[in-house]
């Protein structure tokens, strides 16, 4: 990726206001958050996700008639790169940010883009994704929650699960099924529901690492207006493939960075502790090293390819496209989700017996373990690797389906 003399000044403008802003009051918050990590400091985190909304550094790839700043792609590289240099907090509102703003934006009407972008854009409204099901879960097109119009409103019906920050959520971003008797992918709806009311009930799930980000949400007889559905009633399938394609955009080159900085950190522990002296090992921590490299190049390559497919009016909407262009957030997914796996099973090798204790009572657990029992979860989030591989085979390599149970 080229970068001209007024992106390394918007890197230099950025790289001085984190470092500003993280030196005073939230300087404490350095590295909170993150995957397995998102009980901490969520207030504190808050706040300084409004403080970058007002400083001007959310929304940044948004069109400015939309309140963004129109960011060029590599200028969103850049900031997603240096925030994550910086080791600034991971931010409580980039499901909106990230996922539902740019949905808003290329399928939502003026009156839903007016509703909701500003409160997403200022994270005066957090958001949650109602995908994954119980009989549902990378099979997204066996959803069973229902939806019906009474009069003005649609009354839902149905479980979802793994809803990550459903417990802090203002809103729910679901996707439902609108027509009777319909089956799939066909009759679908993509609805904006508001997560405060009775007819939603919020229970976490406690996971491996003793954290409970994730939740289980019932709906029963939950209620939102007519108006609030994305795209045409029956249409939420193709909406929600668009939401997915976002979820694995430019946001994953700051993932990287911090898959980065783990890689140090170990390496760093093993030099210390002796394990680099094993030659395994070492070998281990190099083809790690490679892994990241590659990712990092296959993720710039998608983009630029996006970008460009965009740019000659030939783009399609992230999974739902077909060939090897659609299929390059799915290629990535594997990539990063394989790697970070492994990652976490060799800090393990790497601590060696010591991996296996707890540092203190009940269920104390070192960022280390931490990683390693979350990461299990990589594979299976963001649709599961046998889905993505599904795809790439279906897609890209013009392999017959797979054949249904």
């Amino acid at each position: 990726m080229q970068l001209s003399p007024e992106d390394e000044q918007f890197r230099d403008r950025l790289r001085r206001w984190l470092a500003d802003s993280l030196a005073g009051r939230f300087a404490a918050l350095r590295g909170a958050g993150g995957p397995g990590r998102e009980h901490e400091a969520h207030e504190e985190r808050l706040a300084w996700n409004r403080h970058l909304a007002a400083a001007g550094w959310t929304c940044l790839g948004w069109p400015a008639e939309h309140g963004g700043r129109g960011a060029t792609l590599a200028q969103q590289v850049i900031f997603h790169e240096e925030y994550a240099r910086s080791g600034a907090p991971t931010r409580v509102g980039y499901l909106g940010e990230e996922l539902l703003g740019p949905t808003l934006i290329a399928f939502g009407t003026p009156e839903q883009q007016r509703r909701f972008l500003p409160g997403i854009k200022a994270v005066d409204e957090l958001w949650c994704q109602g995908y994954s099901e119980p009989g549902a879960g990378s099979d997204l097109a066996a959803v069973a929650t229902t939806a019906v119009l009474d009069g003005d409103e649609w009354v839902i019906t149905g479980q979802k699960i793994w809803t990550s920050l459903a417990h802090v959520a203002d809103w729910c971003f679901l996707l439902a099924r609108t027509q009777a008797g319909s089956q799939r992918s066909e009759g679908l709806s993509y609805l904006l529901v508001p997560m405060r009311q009775s007819g939603i009930t919020v229970r976490p799930i406690r996971q491996l690492t003793g954290t409970s980000e994730f939740n289980e949400v019932f709906f029963d007889g939950a209620r939102t207006r007519r108006d609030l559905v994305v795209g045409a009633p029956g249409d939420g399938w193709r909406v929600a493939m668009g939401t997915l394609s976002f979820e694995r955009g430019v946001a994953t080159l700051g993932q990287q960075i911090g898959f980065e900085r783990e890689l140090g950190r170990l390496v760093e522990t093993a030099r210390r502790t002796g394990a680099a002296a094993d030659p395994v090992l070492r070998d281990k921590l190099a083809r790690a090293w490679i892994g990241l490299a590659a990712m990092r190049a296959h993720a710039l390559h998608t983009l630029a390819a996006g970008e460009k497919a965009a740019s000659t009016g030939a783009a399609s909407t992230g999974a739902a496209g077909t060939g090897a262009a659609g299929t390059g957030p799915s290629v990535l997914k594997v990539l990063w989700s394989r790697w970070h796996q492994e990652l976490g099973e060799l800090a393990m090798e790497v601590l060696g017996a010591p991996s296996m204790v707890a540092r203190g009572a009940p269920y104390d657990l070192d960022d280390w373990q931490r990683l390693f029992l979350f990461s299990r979860a990589d594979t299976i989030y963001g649709g599961s690797d046998e889905i993505q591989r599904n795809i790439i085979a279906g897609r890209a390599l013009g392999l017959p389906r797979q054949a249904r149970p």
